[in-house]
C-alpha cells in the first residue's frame, strides 16, 4: 500500500472504472447524476409532505422510496467523489463495514417496499371498496417499519460474515465502494458455504418478491381489462406502469449481481450493475413517478405557483 495513512486493516478502493481514460469526465457525470437524484427525490418528498391531496397510502410508500433513494446514493457517491479529489483511496475496516451495512439495508428495504407498493396497487384496483380498511394509516406505518427493520436485520448478517473472512493478500477492492461481491473476492478461504447462504437470501428477498409483484400486476391487468371506463383503465395503467418500470430497473441488476456466484461475473460487470442500481435508478425514480403522474405534476405546479406569488 502506498498511502501514508494506511493501516494494516484499511482497504483500498480502486474507484469507479479505474481503466477509464477520462476520469474527469466520469466524475463530472457522476456529480451531475447525484445532484439530479438528490434534488428530484428531495422535491418529491417535499411535495408529498406539503400537498394534502398526496396524503394517501400510495404516496406515503412513495415517500419512503424517495427517502431510501436519497440515502442509497448518498452512502456511496460522496465517498467516491471525496476520494477522487483528495487522491486518497483508503477506507478503514469500520467505515467499510458501515458502508456495506447501510448499502445492504437500503437495498433490501427497497426490495420489500416495492413489493408492498405492488400490494397497495393490487388492493386499490382489485378491491377498491376495502382499500381504506386494508390500507389504513397504521397498516402503512407497519409496512414502512417492516421494510426498514427487515432490511437492517438481514443486512447485519450479511455484513458480519463477509467482513470476518480472512484476507491473505492484497486489500485492494476493485470497486468504488465496499460491496459484498468485491469483498468476497479478497478472501483466501473457501466461501462456497456463504455463497449458498447468499443465494438462499436472494431467493427470499429478490426472487419471491419479484414473483409476488408479477402476480399482483397480472391480477391488476386482468381486472383492468374488465373495466368499462376508459378513464379508469388509463389511470390504473399509468400508475402501475410507473411502478413496473422502477421494479424492472431495480430487480434486473440486483438479480444479476446477487443470484449468481461471485466468480461468475467480472468486477467490471459488478460495477456496471452497481452504477445502474445505486446511481442511475435513484435519479430515474422521481422522474418516472412525476412525469407519468398527473397528481404529482399538479402538486408541483401548485407549489411553484405559491412560490412565485
Amino acid at each position: 500500500m502506498n498511502q501514508k495513512n494506511d493501516t494494516s486493516t484499511d482497504f483500498i478502493l480502486l474507484g469507479l472504472f479505474p481503466w477509464f481514460r477520462h476520469p474527469n469526465l466520469l466524475i463530472l457525470i457522476i456529480i451531475l447524476i447525484y445532484t439530479a437524484a438528490f434534488t428530484g427525490n428531495a422535491i418529491l418528498l417535499l411535495l408529498i409532505w406539503l400537498d394534502s391531496h398526496l396524503h394517501t397510502p400510495m404516496y406515503f410508500l412513495l415517500s419512503q422510496l424517495s427517502l431510501i433513494d436519497l440515502a442509497y446514493i448518498s452512502c456511496t457517491v460522496p465517498k467516491m467523489v471525496t476520494n477522487y479529489f483528495t487522491g486518497k483511496k483508503n477506507i478503514s475496516y469500520f467505515s467499510c463495514a458501515t458502508q456495506l451495512f447501510f448499502f445492504l439495508t437500503l437495498g433490501l428495504a427497497e426490495c420489500i417496499l416495492l413489493t408492498l407498493m405492488a400490494y397497495d396497487r393490487y388492493v386499490a384496483v382489485c378491491n377498491p371498496l376495502r382499500y381504506t380498511v386494508l390500507m389504513n394509516p397504521n397498516t402503512c406505518l407497519q409496512m414502512a417499519a417492516a421494510a426498514w427493520i427487515g432490511g437492517a436485520l438481514t443486512a447485519l448478517v450479511h455484513t458480519i460474515y463477509p467482513m470476518n473472512f480472512p484476507i491473505c493478500g492484497s486489500r485492494e477492492i476493485n470497486h468504488y465502494f465496499c460491496e459484498m461481491p468485491a469483498i468476497l473476492r479478497l478472501s483466501c478461504m473457501d466461501t462456497s458455504a456463504y455463497e449458498m447462504v447468499k443465494f438462499v437470501s436472494t431467493i427470499v428477498f429478490l426472487l419471491i418478491p419479484f414473483i409476488l409483484i408479477l402476480t399482483s400486476y397480472t391480477l391488476i391487468f386482468l381486472t383492468v381489462l374488465r373495466m368499462n371506463s376508459r378513464k379508469g383503465k388509463n389511470k390504473a395503467l399509468a400508475t402501475c406502469s410507473s411502478h413496473m418500470t422502477v421494479v424492472s430497473l431495480y430487480f434486473g441488476q440486483a438479480i444479476f449481481i446477487y443470484m449468481t456466484p461471485t466468480l461468475a461475473h467480472t468486477p467490471e460487470q459488478d460495477q456496471i450493475g452497481a452504477v445502474l442500481g445505486t446511481i442511475v435508478t435513484p435519479m430515474l425514480n422521481p422522474l418516472i413517478y412525476s412525469l407519468r403522474n398527473k397528481e404529482v405534476v399538479r402538486a408541483l405546479r401548485k407549489c411553484m405557483g405559491k412560490c412565485y406569488n
